[in-house]
């Protein structure tokens, strides 16, 4: 848990520098595909992805260590050979459980927050799950277990096999020559994120796109069909919270809604969008018919709430990257306080860039929360100790923030006669 997060205490700011670098040089080519509010909404539901897996809130269902207690052949020693078969095991491990995750409709939920931006960039990369409860494909790497692949290194390639999934995440690199043949690369993966109908469900590989050519899922970017970006069924929210649960919600009423037994049952392990009969006609769900003229959520935000949204978003990293530098110092569990404080404030501000009218109600649930948090630590999880007054400025910015809340809740939008959504054409 401290070593994950020391790790992320040093990634971040690196993810977050080339999200800004891409951004500059999207303004200078004249061809921004970085929006900063789709932005600070994909970089909070990171946030949300990197706090959930801190605090450990997965249920493991077969652990590797497990496995390879009771399955292995041989005993490989950490070193060279070791890190190479489990990287490769982890990247079929990740193919098959990507696939799955797109194919099947209880498992779509745990995917499709990194899918639901309508833009393609390096900040889209980090909208990841926390609908994930109980991590079901772990015995995926059972190959990796016969060999005797040490959990160590297993635990080491895991988070780096992650990280080198960024990059791709971008519409400025063009086709890589020979890397094409071997690497997911830009093109590969912006085919992957597009909702044509020549491209649904393609290149699902994660580092080598060998496996989708391998099992049929291979698309190469097409010159003359340009890559749409989205779900089918659009989140229409830069909330990560209900973004991520859209899909299980849908299932649970269509469950419920359905006539025959069989299909409260099955609807969970169908393919991705099947529903039971009668139910599109009934209770019909807002989708995407024509992938080139649809109206693409963004709510035509005024400058003043884009540059508070920044501003929340990077004060709640900041509070983030103190509660992932000083885990062991806080301990359980109050880090599960802390956690929670994360959520709701995550939650908070991105409703209020949904113009939630009753925003400002999440945000004094959250000024309260964290105001009985510094009664019961005596202090902001000790961090006067480290920073002068630290208690204090958490305070004023806990302040500051409800007052903004309720000034753009109760006046700001209030005033606003601009429409919802603007063209989706591309």
């Amino acid at each position: 848990m401290e070593t994950y997060g020391q790790i992320l205490l040093i990634a971040m700011p690196i993810f977050l520098v080339l999200i800004i670098i891409e951004k500059l040089y999207g303004i200078i080519k004249k061809q921004d595909y970085v929006p900063i509010i789709d932005s600070v909404s994909s970089i909070s539901s990171g946030m949300t992805n990197v706090t959930k897996s801190v605090l450990g809130l997965s249920i493991l269902i077969i652990s590797y260590d497990w496995m390879e207690r009771q399955f292995a052949l041989i005993t490989l020693d950490v070193g060279v050979m070791a890190y190479i078969i489990g990287f490769i095991v982890i990247d079929f491990y990740g193919y098959w459980a990507h696939r799955w995750s797109h194919h099947i409709n209880l498992f779509w939920n745990r995917h499709v927050i990194h899918h639901s931006s309508e833009e393609f960039n390096l900040a889209c990369a980090l909208r990841q799950s926390i609908s994930e409860v109980f991590a079901v494909f772990t015995f995926l790497l059972l190959p990796a277990a016969v060999l005797g692949v040490p959990a160590k290194v297993i635990a080491i390639i895991l988070p780096i096999h992650l990280f080198l999934q960024f990059w791709y995440h971008t519409r400025y690199i063009g086709k890589l020559s020979f890397l094409e043949h071997i690497l997911v690369t830009p093109s590969h993966h912006r085919v992957h994120h597009a909702v044509n109908k020549e491209y649904m469900d393609k290149n699902l590989s994660q580092i080598f796109i060998v496996w989708d050519k391998l099992f049929g899922t291979f698309q190469e970017e097409l010159p003359d069909v340009p890559p749409v970006y989205g779900i089918s069924r659009p989140a229409r929210t830069w909330n990560p919270f209900k973004i991520n649960f859209q899909h299980f919600w849908l299932l649970l009423k269509d469950a419920w809604r359905a006539e025959q037994w069989s299909d409260k049952l099955k609807i969970w392990f169908m393919p991705t969008g099947w529903r039971p009969e009668g139910l599109d006609e009934k209770y019909p769900v807002s989708k995407i018919e024509d992938v080139y003229n649809f109206e693409k959520y963004n709510t035509q935000n005024t400058n003043s709430l884009v540059a508070w949204s920044t501003v929340q978003m990077l004060a709640t990293l900041l509070l983030m990257s103190y509660f992932f530098g000083n885990l062991a110092s806080i301990g359980a569990p109050n880090i599960y306080l802390y956690g929670l404080f994360i959520f709701v404030s995550i939650f908070s501000y991105t409703d209020l860039m949904d113009k939630n009218q009753y925003a400002w109600v999440f945000e004094t649930i959250r000024f309260v929360f964290g105001m009985i948090l510094i009664y019961i630590m005596q202090g902001w999880f000790q961090m006067d100790e480290l920073i002068l007054f630290g208690t204090q400025m958490v305070i004023i910015y806990l302040t500051l923030s409800w007052l903004m809340s309720f000034y753009f809740t109760q006046f700001e939008f209030k005033h606003e006669k601009l429409p919802q959504t603007v063209s989706g054409n591309q």
